[in-house]
């Protein structure tokens, strides 16, 4: 007889108490009472949605509060890396690289240097950060490809605590749908750093995405700043229209590009005209489209159409919440920010980017206004994830930003060039401690 069979047939001792009496019932009773309501009393969401309720992000992220500490590299003490902010001549501004969907490499910068948990001490930081606005600076022709890339190693092997960790501990920014292949040897030199980028996939152009889900962050874009802070008015540059007074079912504003998909969505405009919106947009010359207007076309709709360009990833995307138009994604690669704490499908569509035609209309058409209210006021509570501001708002682009991070915090950083001894000092190849490591520091 087995040892579980055997305690299964046992007869109970005649002097033994019932395993289960009636206080023990009751008291089993009254304890899941308790546990559900204290449960529905502290859910930071409903049953209905499983999208992030603001006022408790730290209940989603696993944490009870930020703990991280950031070095943010000056660029004095690396050589170069003023060419990487601004240009080889050090005539591109801060303030011209803050506009555009690319202002975020400078937004993210600035509000680290900011930030409470920045520290001045490389000792006891965390994580490292290496500022950069280089998608601006190529962009202004303050650098060339080459130079870009030269520059970037030549600013990393000036980092002893980058060669300790193999780069794992230090974070770049590339705001831009080319992610890190602005830096064309990437894959050499910092392939196991944290990259914060909007883009998640660059299948169009290159057979290797820079983008990893295991250890890189998908940020948002930069959303122009008259649309998500209110002025000495109290109100953004372009308010949302109510869905009554909207003209069309849909919108796409954008460029062809030569893209298919953009290219179908054009067509299907001249098809159906009183149903899409797909106008012709200028955005440079004369007949540019002024940044009110743009704003103004597209809350003229109820769905915004988000079709995958250049790259997967669209600013569209982020934009359409601010002016309360729901997004549709068209781009079947697309990766979003926050995933961990915001369910997609309750405050989007995606659409199969194979589909696009009479059959996207039909279906958008089919969504009763009801329904698209509840979308639009489930986007309204978590847009603020995608404004820049400081990571001492509760919610933030910049908070979720800093809670990704500390979820790639480690305890302990090694390389293949790291090795240790029996006293725990940290040692290179040539057994030299780390404290007397030599500039500029071997890279791969």
């Amino acid at each position: 007889m087995s040892a579980s069979n055997k305690w299964r047939t046992m007869p109970p001792h005649h002097h033994q108490q019932p395993l289960c009496t009636r206080t023990h019932q009751i008291g089993a009773l009254l304890l899941v009472t308790t546990t559900f309501f204290f449960t529905r009393l502290l859910s930071p969401c409903t049953l209905s949605t499983s999208v992030v309720h603001v006022s408790h992000p730290q209940l989603q992220w696993g944490q009870s509060q930020l703990s991280l500490k950031i070095y943010v590299y000056e660029p004095e003490e690396i050589n170069g890396l003023n060419k990487l902010l601004h240009g080889r001549d050090g005539k591109v501004t801060e303030e011209a690289c803050l506009k555009g969907q690319w202002g975020t490499q400078v937004k993210i910068h600035k509000f680290l240097l900011q930030s409470k948990q920045r520290t001045r001490k490389k000792e006891e930081a965390d994580l490292f950060f290496v500022p950069s606005y280089v998608k601006c600076v190529r962009m202004m022709g303050g650098l060339n490809d080459k130079e870009i890339n030269n520059t970037y190693v030549q600013v990393i092997s000036q980092m002893p605590y980058f060669r300790l960790s193999g780069g794992r501990n230090h974070i770049f920014v590339f705001p831009s749908g080319a992610g890190a292949h602005l830096f064309k040897s990437w894959a050499t030199y910092i392939n196991r750093s944290i990259i914060l980028t909007p883009e998640g996939d660059r299948t169009d152009k290159r057979d290797t995405s820079a983008f990893n889900t295991w250890k890189d962050i998908i940020i948002p874009g930069n959303v122009d700043d008259g649309m998500t802070k209110t002025g000495a008015t109290g109100a953004t540059v372009v308010q949302p229209l109510p869905l009554s007074k909207r003209k069309y079912l849909a919108n796409y504003l954008g460029r062809a590009q030569g893209k298919a998909g953009r290219l179908k969505l054009i067509e299907l405009a001249k098809q159906f005209p009183e149903k899409l919106e797909c106008p012709d947009l200028k955005f440079s010359g004369p007949d540019k489209l002024a940044r009110k207007e743009y704003f103004e076309h597209l809350r003229n709709s109820k769905f915004c159409l988000a079709p995958r360009g250049e790259s997967s990833w669209t600013l569209r995307f982020y934009e359409s919440f601010f002016v309360e138009c729901v997004p549709v994604i068209i781009s079947d690669q697309t990766e979003l920010p926050f995933q961990n704490v915001i369910d997609y499908s309750q405050i989007s569509i995606k659409w199969p980017s194979s589909r696009i035609g009479p059959e996207l209309l039909q279906y958008l058409e089919s969504i009763p206004d009801e329904e698209i209210e509840k979308i639009i006021a489930r986007g309204r509570e978590v847009r603020c994830w995608w404004v820049y501001a400081s990571d001492s708002e509760p919610c933030s682009a910049m908070r979720g930003i800093m809670w990704e991070l500390q979820r790639k915090v480690r305890q302990f950083h090694h390389s293949a060039e790291t090795f240790w001894l029996h006293n725990g000092s940290i040692v290179n190849r040539n057994l030299v401690q780390f404290s007397k490591w030599e500039l500029p520091v071997p890279l791969p």
